[in-house]
């Protein structure tokens, strides 16, 4: 709100009050006043400071007194300002302060984006000045404030008492002439109370101040203590409005147009033992993006762009694709010179369909930010630049437009690409200098090395190959399912004897609570209605088909919309494969993550799910193979708490399933049912990932009590589980984070 006001108003002075902690003269005055005000909710108070942080960083004067409320102290600034010849604008929502209002004090209601002028007082109040309205309010009172006024006296009866009498003493001058014998009796009876209000309500106009007004111009930003408010805060598009652009001019970036100065740029780039490596494309898709340019750097502040493939007729020409891959292949190829990039699994996918296998790719700034940062939201160049050089960079939509506007960076104007594709590169390697020192700090140095990084090129030949789908069968079964979805769409309309939108909950809810009479179970979560998801469906499916056959409506949609319909849309025709992304920088865990299409979503279970499965099909003469670990979390349990029993039971090649019945329900193993070993799995996966007693019993089906023993059990027998559980706690309080094996960071900031 500050910001969007100091931006559409201009103003030349500006001052931001605020309350002090503790009583004002008007708790002296009466003991009530505000007594029936609920305190400050906790999730407010604490952004308080925050608040006079940020307007201080900005340069705002800010003002507050003691035994006075900011109302007062806007009021005494505001009259003598005025008295120096300034034009007022006072920004609040707060109905107090129409009081004030004169010919060069106005309210501006940044909420409502409404202004309250000397016109707009007399319009709302029946044709009364600012002046009256200490009076009305003094007769009418204030509950926000509990301030008593006159009781049976509203607003309307204290402005048509006003509008005939124009103040208060007025009134009681005249008090037998006042119509209504209980008005009268009443406004007789709180005549102390009447003026106890309007002395509570009149904002005071003489608060001395040192504070000389010349002296409140907002002065220039402090950029860097704005930075680190807001990065603590987490505003990360704030925190972009107050970077600096660095100025391009000095750096040394340049466009290679001819032959004489590729030349040079490849011997230059054939000398160097790590290059800053970057290709700019048609499309953010690596399998369909096109390339049109190529920015390299070796030392920072320096940068050149080759582009080939832009779309323009002015000079300079550009050189030929093929001229420019030829020359560039010795580099990309040579595994001795090192190549630094931003998300370089997709160059190597682009440099990949020209016939290039980029080697030599050692350092991923992407990769890397994540590793130190997992939780980050986001890990772009422009992030990156911006949290380790306190950059702003150039961005994509800055050249290209965005919405309906953008363009393909191939229509890009050429000199703007140079600048735009060098600036990447030189940023690319001016963080990997930053983020390297960090990895060693990190003792990361192994898991960025040894996993990280030979998984890109892994991934990268992943995604290129796709995987095949038979576009045949989606089809069949797209009209399968439209065909059963209009068969139960005719059963819903003929149980529910009418036609509705069983999309809608709202319509839904009609149908089953109150024309069916079905038991409600639970409201929506905004309490405006009945709720109609699946745990409600569920409940009333033994009690009526409706339900039931929406429950299966439901599936369907979902499967053809979300799944069938949706793969056959991402099938890229020329391969005639789905090309997922393998997203390694997305999960907090480390753990790797696909979309457009997420392929690990793809249902498992049940004949449809199992359908849409035998969709993905090998290439003629080749077979799709599954490979799963064996109860691998409870092996790396069994590693880190070297849990006795656990230990034993892998060293022996037990069932651990059926050793961990044994130990927890007391029973040897011969005598052992499998329902016993389900429950014990259940307990074993649980107690890795805290379940509750509470989650155990509705897993379980059992009561809480009981659930509750069996954790109490379990971790009776593996004492070396309950110790590494303790002390993985007591670890992460103190140091806020944990560690895997092989070294990668969770950083847990919120565990208090």
């Amino acid at each position: 709100m500050l910001l969007k006001f100091l931006e559409d108003k201009k103003a030349e002075y500006v001052i931001m009050f605020f309350d002090v902690k503790g009583p004002t003269f008007r708790h002296e005055m009466y003991d009530e006043y505000k007594a029936n005000r609920p305190p400050m909710p906790d999730d407010l108070s604490a952004q308080i400071p925050y608040i006079k942080k940020i307007t201080k960083a900005y340069n705002i004067q800010i003002i507050e007194k003691a035994g006075y409320e900011a109302d007062d102290l806007i009021g005494s600034f505001a009259k003598k300002a005025e008295k120096e010849g300034f034009f007022v604008t006072i920004v609040t929502g707060d109905k107090d302060f129409v009081q004030l209002v004169t010919e060069n004090i106005i309210i501006l209601d940044t909420m409502k984006d409404k202004i309250t002028d000397k016109d707009t007082v007399q319009s709302e109040y029946g044709g009364l000045l600012p002046k009256h309205i200490t009076d009305i309010m003094g007769l009418s009172g204030d509950t926000a404030d509990n301030v008593p006024g006159v009781p049976g006296i509203g607003i309307k009866t204290a402005i048509s008492l006003i509008k005939t009498y124009d103040s208060i003493d007025n009134i009681y001058e005249n008090i037998d002439k006042v119509t209504g014998k209980k008005r009268r009796e009443n406004l007789e009876k709180y005549k102390d109370q009447a003026y106890l209000s309007k002395k509570l309500v009149t904002i005071v106009k003489d608060v001395s101040f040192e504070t000389d007004l010349l002296s409140c111009k907002p002065g220039e930003p402090d950029n860097e203590k704005l930075f680190e408010l807001f990065d603590e805060l987490e505003f990360k598009n704030l925190q972009q409005t107050v970077l600096k652009t660095t100025d391009l001019s000095k750096k040394e970036y340049k466009g290679i147009f001819n032959k004489e100065d590729l030349n040079d740029l490849v011997k230059y780039l054939k000398s160097a033992e790590i290059i800053s490596i970057d290709t700019e494309t048609t499309s953010k898709n690596p399998v369909l993006a096109e390339i049109v340019g190529i920015s390299v750097a070796v030392k920072e502040n320096e940068a050149f762009y080759i582009p080939f493939g832009h779309d323009y007729e002015k000079s300079p020409a550009q050189l030929l694709k093929e001229d420019v891959l030829d020359s560039l292949r010795p580099v990309i190829e040579d595994d001795k010179i090192k190549k630094v990039g931003q998300n370089i699994k997709y160059d190597m996918m682009v440099f990949s369909k020209c016939g290039i296998e980029m080697k030599g790719t050692f350092f991923d700034t992407m990769v890397a930010s994540y590793l130190i940062n997992p939780s980050a939201r986001g890990h772009s160049l422009d992030k990156i630049a911006m949290n380790f050089l306190n950059h702003k960079t150039i961005l994509y939509s800055d050249v290209a437009g965005t919405g309906k506007k953008e363009i393909c960076f191939s229509k890009v104007d050429v000199n703007t690409a140079v600048t735009y594709a060098c600036e990447d590169a030189d940023i690319c390697l001016m963080v990997y200098k930053i983020l390297s020192e960090q990895i060693k700090e990190h003792l990361m140095d192994d898991l960025l090395n040894k996993v990280e990084m030979p998984l890109v090129s892994v991934l990268s030949r992943m995604e290129l190959n796709g995987i095949s789908i038979d576009k045949t069968s989606l089809k069949k079964l797209s009209v399968d399912f439209s065909e059963e979805i209009s068969d139960i769409e005719k059963s819903i309309y003929k149980l529910a004897e009418e036609e509705f939108n069983i999309k809608s909950s709202q319509q839904l809810s009609y149908i089953l609570f109150e024309k069916l009479k079905l038991p409600v179970s639970k409201k929506t979560k905004k309490k405006t209605g009945y709720s109609t998801d699946i745990d409600v469906l569920t409940k009333l499916a033994p009690q009526h088909e409706l339900p039931e056959k929406v429950l299966r409506y439901r599936t369907l949609v979902k499967l053809k919309t979300t799944y069938v319909d949706s793969l056959l849309n991402m099938m890229n025709h020329k391969t005639g494969r789905i090309h997922t992304s393998y997203n390694q920088t997305v999960t907090v865990t480390g753990r790797l993550s696909s979309s457009k299409p997420n392929l690990q979503n793809i249902p498992s279970k049940g004949v449809d799910g199992i359908k849409i499965r035998s969709a993905f099909i090998p290439e003629s003469g080749w077979k799709l193979v599954a490979f799963d670990y064996s109860q691998i979390e409870l092996r790396i349990l069994a590693h880190c708490s070297n849990d006795k029993i656990l230990v034993e039971s892998f060293k022996n090649d037990e069932d651990v399933h059926l050793r961990t019945a044994s130990e927890i329900f007391n029973v040897l193993p011969t005598f052992l049912t499998k329902e016993l070993r389900a429950q014990a799995k259940t307990i074993n996966f649980g107690i890795i990932y805290g379940m509750s007693s509470y989650g155990l019993s509705k897993t379980l089906g059992i009561s809480r009590k009981m659930a509750k023993n069996y954790i109490e059990n379990y971790f009776l027998r593996y004492k070396g589980v309950k110790n590494y559980i303790d002390k993985i706690v007591e670890e992460v309080k103190k140091t806020k984070k944990v560690n895997t094996l092989l070294g990668r960071v969770r950083y847990l900031y919120d565990i208090d």
